[in-house]
């Protein structure tokens, strides 16, 4: 299965590309009321995630990390963002979603949980913002779920294999074509989207500060999102990517097979291996 082979199905049925992601799963035999009931849960739980280090600060089992989410949902709240209201929530929502998988809570990984934050920041924010139902949302993580497949169909999700262009990259793909689904865009604008998050992230490494994901990892999840946001905004005016979504994923694939293993979420270099990164290694390994 390709993105072009979704656009035919879209074209031949008129359908979304959340649409054809729920009748794929009822073709491989999950029934309609099964299908939207796990997709209910999964937002129940991105919802809560969204919130939880935004009341009162969530710390790392590590200690290395925490209360990042409540110091600037702090900040947001009092006015102070240069971001607009949608990129500011979506902030405070990475951060937050972030901080508690760190803290070992509740999540869900989509697709990784090195990058839970930013699907469910992009999503929740638009839709509150916007007002868009339920159903529709829905409807939008079905097709951020649809991408996933179709880039570890091709590529890799796994910033192990891939780097941090498999996780971060890849959920920011998603989080784009989601967006463009709940603002009524067409499945092209929706893979262009996708299209274009992929080429801002590529080539991006894992790295992970003592083997955790935490550093840079949740701060990485609102850059992200910031990738996300901007890439269906250009999407919905219209902007095409000139690099079609399929052959971006295989770029991603080609780029992530070529990264040396120190890039590849072994911590044997990039930030991992500055002395700033190992010392914080020693606090918490000895």
């Amino acid at each position: 299965m390709t993105a072009n082979d979704c656009l035919a199905r879209c074209r031949e049925t008129g359908c979304t590309l959340g649409a054809l992601s729920i009748r794929m799963e009822q073709e491989a035999g999950t029934s309609l009321p099964d299908i939207l009931s796990r997709l209910d849960d999964m937002l129940r739980v991105m919802e809560a995630e969204a919130e939880n280090a935004l009341r009162a600060p969530v710390y790392s089992v590590s200690g290395l990390t925490g209360g990042d989410g409540y110091l600037y949902e702090n900040y947001r709240k009092e006015g102070h963002s240069l971001l607009g209201e949608i990129p500011a929530l979506a902030t405070a929502y990475a951060l937050s979603a972030s901080e508690t998988n760190a803290a070992m809570g509740r999540i869900v990984a989509c697709p990784t949980a090195g990058s839970c934050g930013i699907v469910p920041a992009c999503v929740l924010s638009v839709s509150r913002a916007r007002k868009i139902d339920r159903e529709k949302v829905l409807e939008a993580l079905a097709c951020a779920g649809l991408l996933g497949m179709l880039i570890d169909e091709h590529a890799s999700l796994a910033g192990a294999q891939g780097g941090c262009q498999a996780e971060c990259g890849s959920a920011s793909a998603m989080a784009a074509a989601a967006i463009v689904e709940m603002m009524g865009g067409t499945p092209e604008q929706a893979f262009h989207a996708g299209a274009i998050a992929i080429k801002n992230m590529l080539g991006l490494v894992c790295d992970p500060v003592a083997g955790l994901v935490e550093i840079p990892c949740i701060k990485r999840n609102v850059g992200g999102v910031s990738v996300a946001l901007s890439a269906a905004d250009m999407a919905l005016a219209g902007v095409t990517s000139r690099i079609p979504f399929d052959d971006a994923v295989d770029a991603m694939n080609r780029v992530g097979k070529a990264l040396p293993s120190a890039l590849r979420e072994t911590a044997l270099g990039g930030l991992a291996t500055t002395e700033s990164g190992k010392e914080m290694r020693k606090k918490v390994f000895g």
